[in-house]
């Protein structure tokens, strides 16, 4: 009986441990069900967007992606149905976000197709680097009107429904370089400073509509995206060691793992998420020390290639239009693995 009352009892603490231990994990992982929800995701048609819609039509969302690619989104809604999705439950989208009457043309085609949308990702974005001396006014405008004024206008076309239903979830795709500016990228890193402030700003006047708003601020990705970077200055030593730098395991994370981290995020309806530990031990140590923080960054700058002198430095061109030995070596194979896997 002794021996019997001490296995019931083992039992009984162990059902107890698993059950501690499952309701830690749907904690962790958030009790927002996204079966049957209504997704729109923007720059959703490879990389970070893709892979989020991946995972979102896995768990039975119904998602629409936006693009400007018309061949890019065709093969994403395939990848998408290959995932499990049928053809009613993904819609591609055509649209220059940037056109406030695009977006909400944009919004009004999810609406009529699937119904009123439950959550947004803003997560379309364009990443440009290269000298401070080789950056011009327009480079700043452009990336203001992806990183700031095409969230804006998504946000604004979709929280009529969310106010009237007392319910929505919105992210907001920021980045470290919102939190810490970070040398040869100002133009991207300033207008991620001012949606990061959009960000946070809109989740405190919108919770009191049950809407949480979710700023996710990732260090570098191993997406496949750098191929579709822009370069300034000496382009293919900017190509270089920025491809290198988004391969590197230990200081990068796969997409996969981002998009899962940021969906968990969305459903626990956090403030913010930081991805990767090294973003996060920046990002921390600029908050502590932003003086010093700027000082060692202005000693990385002096490592990073110099001003463009030759006519065309202050020509863009793409991560692709800017490859050297260096970019195709074995030290950027995980990006160009990534950019296999993730439409890039």
């Amino acid at each position: 009986m002794k021996r019997q009352s001490r296995n019931n009892w083992l039992a009984a603490a162990g059902a107890g441990v698993l059950m501690a231990a499952a309701t830690l994990f749907v904690n962790r992982r958030g009790s927002y069900d996204l079966n049957g929800r209504v997704v729109l995701i923007t720059g959703g048609s490879r990389g970070l967007g893709l892979v989020l819609a991946r995972q979102a039509v896995v768990e039975g969302a119904r998602v629409a992606i936006c693009a400007r690619d018309a061949d890019e989104l065709e093969r994403a809604r395939q990848d998408l149905r290959a995932c499990g999705a049928s053809e009613d439950d993904v819609l591609t989208l055509a649209h220059d976000i940037t056109n406030e009457t695009e977006v909400r043309a944009m919004v009004a085609e999810v609406e009529g197709r699937f119904g009123p949308i439950d959550v947004l990702i803003n997560n379309a974005g364009i990443i440009l680097g290269g000298p401070l001396e080789n950056m011009e006014v327009r480079d700043y405008e452009e990336c203001m009107n992806l990183h700031f004024w095409a969230p804006l206008h998504a946000m604004y076309a979709v929280l009529p429904s969310m106010r009237r239903r007392g319910a929505g979830r919105i992210v907001n795709i920021s980045s470290l370089g919102g939190k810490v500016a970070l040398p040869h990228l100002m133009p991207y890193s300033a207008s991620k400073f001012a949606l990061v402030g959009l960000s946070e700003g809109f989740r405190a006047e919108l919770k009191q509509y049950d809407i949480s708003v979710t700023t996710v601020c990732p260090g570098l990705m191993r997406t496949g995206s750098p191929g579709h970077a822009m370069v300034k200055g000496q382009q293919q030593k900017e190509y270089a060691w920025f491809s290198v730098a988004d391969s590197l395991p230990g200081i990068t994370m796969s997409a996969d793992q981002a998009a899962r981290q940021i969906w968990n995020a969305c459903r626990r309806g956090d403030s913010e998420v930081i991805l990767s530990l090294p973003a996060k031990l920046l990002a921390a140590f600029h908050g502590l020390l932003p003086g010093t923080t700027t000082d060692i960054l202005s000693w990385l700058n002096r490592a990073l290639p110099a001003t463009g002198e030759s006519p065309v430095a202050n020509v863009r061109r793409t991560g692709y239009e800017s490859e050297s030995a260096i970019s195709r070596s074995p030290l950027t194979i995980l990006t160009r693995k990534a950019a296999e896997e993730n439409n890039e």
